[in-house]
């Protein structure tokens, strides 16, 4: 079976997890998070993430992130921008390993998504929540403690994007507990308690 969002540096073969394919205004670079430097607790977080349906549901890893708490109830994207685990690498200095037996390059793989797409590869990187997160720049090797927002196509984000994308979130989490509220019925369907 193969797993998305997983692969290895070029220069170290250290594994990563692929956060964003591609950085919007910027489709040469991805966002990764170096599993290695991750503390025990965290990387279990990740790796299930990883594993689970809604990681490997997701277009981009990050979107499951931002929606996945840690062992401390930190909010697993967040937290790992703030301490500098988001790393920026250029696309070509990735190999996603789907499986034991298989790699690609990432920037083959955003090739190959863009043309099914039938867009242009700086056309698959996320608009929406993506550029809700600030994107760290600078040096590829080492996490950089500058952060800056990630670039729009119409600029800084406002507060009312920004409230409207938590909103778009929220709907999408009701939405899943409300099937998942309906699945445990079917299974076991809950008595109503009849008061006398």
């Amino acid at each position: 079976m193969a797993t998305k969002h997983i692969g290895r540096l070029k220069s170290n073969k250290r594994k990563v997890a692929v956060a964003y394919r591609t950085i919007p205004g910027d489709h040469t670079h991805a966002l990764v998070v170096s599993t290695e430097n991750l503390t025990d607790s965290d990387h279990d977080v990740l790796m299930q993430l990883v594993d689970s349906p809604s990681g490997q549901s997701a277009y981009e890893l990050a979107e499951a992130m931002a929606r996945t708490r840690l062992s401390d109830g930190s909010v697993m994207l967040a937290r790992f921008h703030a301490q500098g685990k988001l790393i920026k690498v250029p696309t070509s200095e990735i190999v996603m390993t789907p499986t034991t037996n298989t790699t690609v390059e990432l920037d083959e793989l955003n090739k190959l998504i863009a043309e099914q797409k039938g867009v242009s590869i700086a056309d698959i990187a996320l608009q929406g929540d993506a550029t809700a997160q600030e994107v760290p720049t600078g040096d590829t090797t080492a996490p950089s403690n500058e952060p800056v927002s990630a670039p729009t196509q119409e600029g800084v984000l406002s507060d009312e994007d920004l409230a409207a994308q938590y909103r778009s979130q929220a709907d999408t989490m009701f939405k899943e507990a409300k099937r998942l509220r309906e699945q445990a019925d079917e299974l076991a369907p809950t008595k109503k308690k009849v008061k006398a």
